[in-house]
């Protein structure tokens, strides 16, 4: 392999960026796009759930007890219902999604002592929030009417994201996700884009290897990917206000080697179309679609059937999610995570040399 050679297909690539600003302003916009419509859109917490309440015991308890709910910032009440059947009714049209219900008489129950029932009718349409309100409503029920002292007293404490706020989580996941939607893409047309002009057959014509013309499109797109992962990173610690436990050396290392990746799929991707179309259409289903389901990104990988993890695991962006998520929440590295960064590194090598393999069988 010569050096020479492979930068001056590097310059050319170069050249061919910075031609054409269009791309230029796309690979940086769209980008910040996604964090942002992500940062804000994909949200784990639930707030303002939309409650109606039904009091049918219309006492200073009853009323005490939906004042415990309003104070709260997870309940927003919408309705008062004036009987049963209008809770069908708003629950069918989406009114409210959460439904307390005071029956006559909980005010006599409690002085009693005896058992009291509360109903809570959730709406299950949204299964994730649905279980999330249902367990809010169920604390604050049971705070209301403390059981009797149990004999041990759990102290729940919650280490590495003690706010639980989902955008601590999403952010960091959202570095393996981006990274993985436009750089192939962008590879890939701008090399089948050559494919379809005819220009192609002059770099087949000439003394480079197929090596070589893989390298040297592979660091031009590696490096504008590499800029786009600096700057969601710095958006996402000082916009959404991500705390970064850990080494930012190491995660910069770590994306470089990801985004040689990333890259090396759409050079992968480009030995296989033929138009810019199918190109792009290949690369959504190879890189998009799988970072953003079969990562761990929004849903644990081990709550996946065995086959689903086998799948999941067997595509870098989980690896790496891991990775960031280990360096910015709970501020590991290498030392902890090796195993993920021997992978992204075995994945690399993997992809380019079969993508130099299937240039030189389509050129031969």
């Amino acid at each position: 392999m010569k050096l020479l050679r492979v930068m001056a297909v590097v310059l050319k690539e170069s050249r061919e960026l910075i031609r054409d600003p269009i791309t230029i302003w796309l690979c940086f916009l769209m980008p910040l796009v996604m964090l942002f419509l992500f940062g804000y859109a994909v949200t784990l917490d639930v707030e303002n759930i939309r409650l109606g309440v039904l009091d049918e015991d219309q006492s200073p308890v009853s009323r005490e007890l939906v004042e415990r709910f309003t104070a709260s910032h997870y309940f927003l009440q919408v309705r008062n219902f004036p009987h049963q059947h209008a809770i069908t009714d708003s629950l069918q049209r989406g009114e409210v999604s959460l439904v307390l219900v005071i029956p006559h008489g909980t005010q006599r129950q409690l002085s009693r002592g005896a058992a009291t029932p509360v109903q809570l009718i959730v709406d299950g349409s949204y299964a994730a929030t649905s279980l999330l309100a249902a367990g809010y409503a169920e604390a604050i029920v049971d705070q209301f009417v403390p059981p009797p002292r149990p004999v041990l007293e759990p102290a729940i404490r919650v280490w590495y994201n003690p706010s639980l706020r989902s955008v601590n989580y999403i952010v960091p996941g959202l570095f393996g996700v981006i990274l993985m939607a436009f750089p192939p893409m962008l590879t890939a047309l701008a090399i089948v884009r050559e494919k379809e002009s005819g220009t192609i057959q002059q770099i087949y014509a000439s003394p480079l290897t197929a090596r070589e013309f893989m390298l040297g499109k592979l660091l031009p797109y590696g490096i504008v990917a590499f800029l786009q992962m600096v700057m969601i990173v710095g958006l996402g610690y000082a916009w959404f206000d991500v705390p970064f436990a850990g080494s930012a050396t190491q995660l910069f290392a770590v994306s470089f080697l990801y985004v040689l990746i990333t890259v090396g799929i759409g050079l992968l991707v480009s030995t296989i179309a033929r138009t810019q179309v199918i190109a792009m259409l290949i690369a959504l289903i190879i890189a998009l679609m799988p970072s953003f389901l079969f990562s761990g990104f929004l849903f644990p990988v081990f709550s996946m059937p065995m086959m689903m993890q086998v799948y999941a695991r067997a595509f870098p962006t989980s690896y790496f999610i891991d990775f960031a998520r280990g360096v910015v929440l709970k501020g590991v590295g290498i030392e902890v995570l090796w195993f993920n960064v021997l992978w992204l590194l075995a994945y690399t090598v993997g992809v380019f040399l079969l993508a130099t393999w299937l240039l030189k069988k389509r050129v031969a």
